[in-house]
């Protein structure tokens, strides 16, 4: 920062309620800079933020930045990418010479000169990240912890004991992980996605292979990518991997192998095997940390999971309900099984809301097969959140490629109703969009 962070009294964020931008407002407030920003809804998250004393508004108006920030000799402003290019606010600060950086090169700054654990990948990276931060929290690391989601042990996406360590999940979306100094770093899926920025599945794959080069410690990789490092894997041949799994009342039972040693009978709380990999991969990162296995052995059986991944809603004999944040095909399929593994012989009502129209015309077959699979399917227009419509991919387009016999297109002033019709056993409710405002209605109709 060519100021200099310890010279900037500011910080104004613009995009404040995104998940990441939050966690570096949250970081520095902590720090106790003066922090303010714009968002275009209000939200939860921007809600807590208000409450920590955080200005926040929502109207795109140069007039509404507080004062102080308008001194551009102490103020950093942060943007998100998803910010629109003729954003009056955004044209304001590049017009008149403000600092400005992305989120991605803020968190390279404060990952240059502190020992970094990254985790990438196109999916399971803010499970990981999250177990991962709690994992070095509860066996004492100084740790502080950027997590792309909104952990339910700390009710916060930013873990904050100490400044010796910095977890980070390594966002490949537009690029931004190359911008970070890790010291170790994990690869845990590089399947095609953000097709919009990289165009080609091969170039996404060699934004990988890239930033898999800037490890200086160590690289661990999930079995079967194509990059060589430590592997992690559910199979035997992995060098770290599960064995003797069994599952107890909802809980995973199970051995670690490693390079060195058995470690027996450790408990995960998360349904589902991609969970299981995400643990395995935590905990592998924890270990070559150095951390204590038998404290993280302890930490593992109290990790509660992150909001919308998988998050069990109601949970009776006769109703469940899990709300997830699953937006790509073999997310979906991840959640499919967990929910078959975890209810079987159940009747599945899933409610998707599909995210970007690039992302819905990339894979809609996939999309089609891996929905197809619930017994029951509600289907919401696309979420296009910094898109705009592309001719000829809808919902409707989607649903007629779905083979589900029961299925159909709704609203979401409808939502609730359609699925109280339904009477169901087991609700999945899925999607990145704005669905995860819609599930406190949910679970009090479905609760009455």
């Amino acid at each position: 920062m060519s100021k200099g962070l310890e010279n900037i009294k500011n910080i104004y964020f613009i995009g404040i309620g995104g998940i990441g931008m939050s966690a570096l407002a949250r970081y520095f407030k902590f720090l106790g800079k003066n922090v303010a920003g714009y968002d275009k809804t209000p939200s939860q998250i921007t809600s807590d933020l208000s409450e920590m004393g955080i200005a926040i508004h929502f109207d795109d108006n140069v007039d509404a930045i507080p004062k102080i920030f308008l001194n551009k000799e102490e103020t950093l402003v942060v943007y998100t990418p998803a910010i629109p290019k003729d954003h009056k606010e955004f044209v304001y600060v590049q017009e008149h010479g403000f600092e400005l950086k992305k989120r991605a090169e803020v968190l390279g700054i404060i990952t240059k000169n502190t020992y970094t654990l990254a985790v990438a990948g196109t999916h399971g990276k803010t499970t990981t990240t999250a177990i991962l931060g709690h994992l070095l929290k509860e066996s004492g690391a100084e740790v502080t912890a950027f997590l792309g989601g909104i952990s339910e042990n700390y009710n916060s996406n930013l873990i904050l004991e100490g400044n010796k360590v910095v977890v980070v999940e390594a966002d490949e979306f537009d690029r931004s992980f190359l911008q970070l100094y890790p010291d170790i770093i994990a690869i845990t899926s590089m399947d095609a996605d953000h097709l919009d920025i990289y165009e080609e599945a091969n170039a996404l794959e060699e934004s990988f292979v890239e930033f898999s080069s800037r490890a200086k410690d160590h690289l661990l990789v999930c079995n079967g990518l194509p990059i060589s490092g430590i592997t992690f894997g559910i199979d035997d041949d992995s060098d770290y991997c599960a064995q003797n799994i069994k599952i107890d009342n909802g809980t995973y039972i199970f051995n670690l192998k490693t390079p060195h040693k058995l470690i027996r009978d450790l408990h995960l709380n998360l349904p589902g095997r991609h969970n299981l990999l995400n643990a395995i991969t935590a905990f592998a990162i924890a270990m070559l940390f150095g951390s204590p296995t038998a404290l993280l052995a302890k930490a593992l059986l109290t990790f509660k999971g992150v909001q919308r991944r998988f998050s069990y809603q109601i949970k009776t004999n006769d109703l469940v309900y899990v709300d997830d944040y699953a937006h790509h095909p073999t997310e979906i399929n991840a959640l499919h099984q967990a929910v078959r593994e975890m209810h079987p012989g159940k009747k599945v009502l899933a409610v998707f809301q599909p995210h970007l129209y690039s992302r819905t015309r990339d894979f809609v077959t996939d999309f089609a097969t891996s929905l197809s699979q619930f017994d029951q399917l509600l289907l919401l227009d696309i979420y296009p959140a910094r898109e705009l419509p592309i001719e000829g991919v809808t919902s409707k387009w989607l649903l007629e490629m779905i083979s589900n016999e029961d299925k159909k297109l709704v609203s979401k002033d409808n939502l609730v109703n359609e699925i109280m019709k339904r009477n169901p056993e087991v609700v999945v409710t899925i999607g990145a969009g704005d669905i995860g405002e819609e599930v406190s209605s949910i679970k009090e109709a479905l609760l009455v």
